[in-house]
């Protein structure tokens, strides 16, 4: 069977070649060739880039890139994700460098859910586009600042919520900058999609299958709480791969913390089915996904190993995220957040004080507010919005500068 190079050979001779690809109509279209001819081998479940529903602002196509890998960099490149190092993934400001940051997390969701889509045919640069943007709108403190923020904006405004899913789509959407004075990174559905319904923390989910019909409205208006499932097959490998990123690795933190120690807090067979190590248990998970859904239309796990799954994180939920020793990190990050918060609400009511304020903290924070991309929304979800931006390192900095006597 003649491929598409063999049909256009001669076509492709009489074209005049350029010195650089942008210019050179021939290497591109043997660029798009290539792809189209990669994307013929996928999965018939796969996302293929030709049938993607785009962006909602129509852009000219990039000659080397597919509309996934133009996400990825927008992503990658922005300054919301450079500050996930700097924030919490389950223990606040450590000072072990062996302990899991935010970024790190999204780094370890990116491989699963790469090692999983390559070996089930998916489109790889979909699943890492929505993989390493995931989590950009984490809050600093990881949960517990997620809670406390969603605590503040409702006690303005009990209509609005504060989720992170959500908001790492409003970053993207609308607070991060593009270009000098152009906000909104403009990616694709499948991609905002994918983030937006990324989130792995309902335990009971043990088989996915793609919500191909979801409308713009339900990507962009997401009620609170919602768990919809994501549009793409790709969305949902992203979404089992953010619960086996933490289930193990929150342990090893744990026992380096000398919160838990051995292996007491599961199950003689959930150990022996996963394993007790995060490698073990990343391993096994993995391997039973990619058995589970190996020429389907879902992504899926045998329900023994979803059960000892279900009981780890569980038991992490009872021995490690309620444990006395974060338990009291968190009431000091809820005093911290509330105080930043009240400290900002109190200088929407003048801001041109504000910006010639003395006071560092203020003054950044009036300056923000005042350039913000969306100068009609609430000033609660302004203040909102700028204290979720802050790593943990910055929320610390600002307390301390708006309260030091």
């Amino acid at each position: 069977m003649e491929s598409l190079f063999d049909l256009y050979q001669d076509a492709f001779a009489n074209i005049p070649e350029q010195p650089q690809l942008i210019d050179n109509y021939k290497d591109i279209r043997e660029i798009e060739l290539i792809r189209s001819e990669r994307e013929k081998t996928l999965s018939p479940f796969a996302m293929k880039t030709a049938n993607s529903r785009g962006r909602r602002k129509e852009e000219n196509p990039c000659s080397i890139r597919s509309p996934y890998e133009r996400d990825l960099g927008r992503i990658i490149f922005s300054q919301s994700f450079r500050r996930l190092r700097h924030k919490t993934q389950v223990f606040f400001n450590p000072v072990n460098d062996h302990i899991c940051s935010r970024i790190e997390h999204v780094i370890y969701v990116n491989y699963i859910s790469t090692i999983i889509g390559r070996a089930l045919n998916l489109n790889i640069d979909l699943i890492q586009a929505i993989a390493l943007g995931h989590d950009i709108g984490h809050s600093p403190y990881g949960h517990t600042g997620e809670r406390v923020l969603n605590q503040c904006i409702k006690s303005v405004d009990p209509s609005l919520y504060f989720e992170h899913e959500v908001h790492s789509l409003r970053v993207l959407d609308v607070l991060e900058e593009h270009k000098p004075g152009e906000y909104g990174l403009n990616l694709t559905f499948e991609v905002r999609d994918g983030i937006v319904a990324h989130c792995g923390e309902t335990y009971d989910e043990y088989r996915l299958t793609p919500y191909r019909d979801k409308t713009e409205k339900e990507v962009s208006e997401k009620p609170e709480k919602d768990r919809t499932r994501p549009a793409t097959l790709e969305g949902c490998v992203v979404r089992f791969a953010d619960k086996i990123a933490y289930v193990g690795r929150d342990i090893e933190d744990a026992r380096r913390a000398g919160i838990i120690g051995g292996n007491d807090h599961v199950s003689d067979e959930a150990a022996r089915r996963l394993g007790t190590t995060n490698a073990e248990i990343i391993n096994i998970l993995v391997g039973d996904i990619v058995h589970s859904s190996l020429n389907k239309d879902e992504i899926c796990m045998s329900q023994d190993n979803f059960r000892a799954m279900n009981e780890y994180l569980n038991s992490n939920l009872n021995g490690i995220y309620r444990s006395p020793k974060i338990k009291t990190y968190e009431e000091m990050v809820k005093l911290q957040i509330e105080a930043i918060f009240s400290a900002f609400m109190e200088c929407v009511d003048d801001m041109e004080k504000a910006l010639n304020s003395n006071n560092e903290a203020i003054k950044s924070f009036a300056q923000f507010y005042m350039r913000h991309p969306e100068p009609e929304c609430q000033p609660v979800r302004k203040v909102v919005d700028y204290i979720a931006g802050m790593t943990d390192t910055y929320a610390n900095s600002c307390f301390d500068q708006l309260y030091r006597v």
